[in-house]
């Protein structure tokens, strides 16, 4: 979902950077597609290991271009599987949202759904969110108990299909893996817009999986 401020105006970008971004993207969805296949832990370490080679030596990497040198892998939580819930998706009255991003000017998505699930003995509710823009796409972005100690401040993303973060699901049902959680592009890089967790996706029960800030 993140996008570069000094990107927006499509007539000033390069159209290396177009292609470089439209190969990322390949990358992504052909990642994404290749983990849902395999055992979860197996492919947690599979997407580990090509989010780190993305981040070190691609041209669209969100980290800055001086510190891709000194890169060793980004940090994470151990795997542990009750992380990994099945959600359901209960509909809700759509509304137009307008969810706070990191660069001051919000983003406007359609909130038309809530996934509800139990997660380490606790009911848990997070809205869904649509993007109309780019052919449209689910986004699903939360904050926990362990934002700003031990994990991005902002909060993190866990489904953003128009980039191809899908973990898979069917039958009104949504796979929520928050081993797979990862930080935003603004995170990195502040030349980076990312829409940062709303009010309603703000969870105080600490969920230490995914991606965590470097100690």
């Amino acid at each position: 979902m993140s996008t570069r401020t000094h990107l927006s105006r499509t007539s000033s970008v390069r159209v290396e950077d177009l292609l470089t971004l439209l190969e990322w993207k390949r990358r992504v969805f052909a990642l994404y597609q290749e983990v849902r296949a395999m055992d979860p832990q197996a492919g947690w370490q599979r997407w580990r290991d090509v989010r780190d080679e993305l981040f070190r030596d691609h041209p669209q990497s969100p980290l800055p271009k001086e510190a891709r040198g000194a890169f060793t892998g980004l940090e994470y939580f151990p795997y542990d599987v009750v992380w990994r819930v099945v959600a359901e998706v209960v509909p809700v009255e759509r509304e137009l949202v307008k969810v706070g991003a990191s660069a001051g000017e919000a983003i406007p998505f359609e909130r038309f759904a809530q996934v509800r699930f139990v997660l380490a003995d606790e009911a848990l509710t997070l809205d869904l969110f649509w993007l109309d823009a780019y052919g449209g796409g689910v986004f699903l972005p939360f904050s926990d108990g362990t934002s700003g100690s031990e994990t991005y401040p902002a909060g993190r993303y866990l489904l953003d299909t128009v980039k191809g973060a899908d973990l898979g699901g069917a039958d009104g049902q949504l796979i929520l893996d928050f081993n797979y959680a990862y930080n935003p592009s603004c995170s990195y890089d502040p030349r980076w817009t990312c829409p940062l967790a709303p009010p309603a996706n703000r969870l105080h029960h600490g969920i230490r999986a995914g991606e965590r800030t470097p100690e």
